[in-house]
């Protein structure tokens, strides 16, 4: 029997300043043996609007890093980072197509929580994030450009990126909790791949009933869709795993 059968292999790329999204995504599979874990890193070292900043996501460094992961013949990759919800959606809709005529199925943070709102049905949403203002200013837009209103938002104002990984859950639950309480709020979104956000989603959206979408949970959603594996497997870190598949 040809081991390598038996489960099913999904890919991150995530920034190499990047200490959370690894472990949390591990954890959140801990109990789903078949499939395994598997990370390419680019580097990443601030967070901002500058072009040097802006510079560190251009798509030959993730193109390369994908193909490196894909040595090891995945059967999905996400790139599991955030930079495109201020920068904009084209650029991670461009990386999809591109490693799709690799012909490798392949997903990202941000495209997965945007499907994911829109399968709840939610366009009006509180925001959190630990981005500087400009950001944040330049996330909202992006958002309400994809028909998203930011009616409720907490940041950190932090530059980044190392850097967010020093907030605890404690501090991303509370302000979670926060843009919850905001009137008119049908979703509250926890962006950056760098912050402690999967296990407060979990926790405040079981309390509140109210949908809670942390960027790693949704990484790992999409890439398991991409994947052919059904979500559910993944149990205890929010609803956004056992919705229904389309």
């Amino acid at each position: 029997m040809d081991a390598t059968r038996l489960v099913k292999r999904i890919g991150m790329l995530v920034p190499s300043s990047n200490t959370v999204a690894e472990p949390v995504t591990a954890a959140m599979l801990a109990d789903v043996p078949s499939v395994t874990l598997h990370i390419a890193r680019f580097r990443v070292t601030r967070l901002d609007t500058s072009a040097q900043a802006l510079a560190q996501f251009q798509a030959e460094h993730l193109l390369l890093a994908a193909d490196m992961l894909n040595d090891a013949r995945m059967d999905s990759i996400c790139l599991n980072a955030t930079a495109a919800c201020y920068t904009g959606m084209h650029h991670d809709r461009a990386l999809v197509a591109a490693l799709q005529a690799r012909r490798i199925q392949a997903d990202t943070a941000m495209l997965a929580l945007l499907e994911l709102l829109g399968r709840l049905g939610a366009r009006r949403i509180g925001l959190v994030t630990p981005f500087l203002r400009d950001v944040q200013d330049a996330t909202i837009r992006v958002l309400a450009e994809e028909g998203m209103e930011v009616v409720a938002e907490r940041h950190l104002n932090d530059p980044g990126n190392f850097s967010f990984a020093r907030f605890t859950e404690r501090q991303v639950e509370a302000l979670t909790r926060e843009v919850a309480a905001a009137p008119g709020v049908q979703a509250v979104a926890i962006i950056s791949t760098n912050l402690r956000g999967a296990r407060p989603a979990a926790k405040v959206e079981a309390e509140t009933g109210l949908p809670v979408l942390d960027s790693c949970a949704t990484a790992l959603w999409g890439a398991l869709r991409r994947a052919g594996v059904d979500p559910a497997a993944v149990r205890g870190w929010g609803r956004l795993f056992a919705l229904e598949q389309g």
